[in-house]
C-alpha cells in the first residue's frame, strides 16, 4: 500500500470510530480534558506547557483526520 493510500485509510477509519456516537461522545471528552482547559499556569515549570500541547495536539490530529476523511 502507498502512503497516500495509507493515510487515506486511516483517515477513514478515525472518522468512522470517532464520529459513530459512542466515537462522538469520547471525541467530545477528550476536548472537554485538554482542548478546553489552560496549558499552563503562570509559575508552572514549563514542561508542563510543553506536556499540555503534546496532550492537545494528539486531540488535533484526531479532528484533523476525520476532516480530511470528509473531504
Amino acid at each position: 500500500m502507498t502512503e497516500p493510500n495509507k493515510q487515506k485509510d486511516l483517515d477513514t477509519l478515525y472518522a468512522l470510530v470517532f464520529t459513530s456516537e459512542a466515537g462522538a461522545k469520547v471525541l467530545a471528552d477528550l476536548e472537554n480534558r485538554f482542548l478546553e482547559q489552560p496549558t499552563w499556569f503562570p509559575g508552572d515549570e514549563a514542561s508542563h506547557g510543553f506536556h499540555r500541547e503534546g496532550q492537545n495536539s494528539v486531540v488535533r490530529l484526531i479532528k484533523e483526520r476525520i476532516k480530511r476523511a470528509r473531504t
